[in-house]
């Protein structure tokens, strides 16, 4: 199938209030149009560089989420060109994202990223990381970022019990959160989990932002 007709076929299987953000890691730009050209505009990139290249030879209507690991030195790179920033995963990363903003006179919306899978690799905050980057962020009175939710990548495997159980693990964070920190904030709303081979079991646990790649796309390049 065409990425028109995989685009569309996703789209009509998942609720109006969810968004779908089109992963593009390694795809070259003319594929990337083929989404774009399909009436797709919210896109996702894991790589600063390769977002600034993406940037400037595609349309400039296009959202772009960071969703990768985002060190300090290429803030700068991503600040500039991302309509949401999904995976802050420290307190130090926070504040150097809301220094560039500032000089730039922006205001990022940000999502926490949690550490919620088995394998060790995968970047994240934890419970009380998070607290002390919120209850800090408070006191020292970020005001150049939004932070509008979590975002979490499950452990890569067929046991969906245990993909299950941390998708509930993250919604949980998000409840206490908002409970918590940000329960007179209406933008404190999203929920940012599932990717191509799990989505749909993020949906039945609340997500309200999947990310795909490989189910719209096809395999990486």
């Amino acid at each position: 199938m065409s990425v028109a007709e995989n685009l569309k076929n996703i789209l009509r299987s998942i609720p109006n209030n969810v968004k779908l953000v089109a992963v593009t890691k390694t795809q070259p730009a003319e594929v990337i149009m083929e989404a774009y050209e399909a009436g797709h505009k919210i896109f996702g990139e894991n790589r600063a560089q390769e977002l600034r290249s993406k940037y400037f030879l595609l349309p400039s209507d296009i959202q772009w989420h960071y969703i990768g690991h985002l060190q300090s030195n290429k803030v700068k790179l991503v600040g500039k060109i991302a309509s949401m920033i999904q995976s802050i995963d420290s307190l130090s990363l926070l504040q150097d994202v809301n220094d560039y903003a500032q000089k730039n006179q922006r205001i990022i919306p940000c999502l926490l990223q949690f550490h919620i899978a088995t394998e060790e690799t995968k970047f994240g905050l934890n419970w009380e990381e998070a607290i002390h980057l919120v209850e800090t962020m408070n006191m020292v009175k970020m005001e150049n970022v939004s932070i509008c939710g979590v975002m979490g990548i499950a452990t890569f495997t067929e046991d969906k019990n245990l993909i299950r159980k941390e998708f509930k693990q993250l919604r949980e964070y998000f409840e206490k959160l908002k409970q918590l920190y940000f329960s007179q904030q209406k933008s404190f709303c999203e929920i940012s989990m599932g990717m191509s081979n799990d989505y749909q079991i993020a949906i039945e646990e609340g997500s309200t932002i999947i990310r795909l790649g490989t189910a719209i796309f096809g395999p990486r390049k």
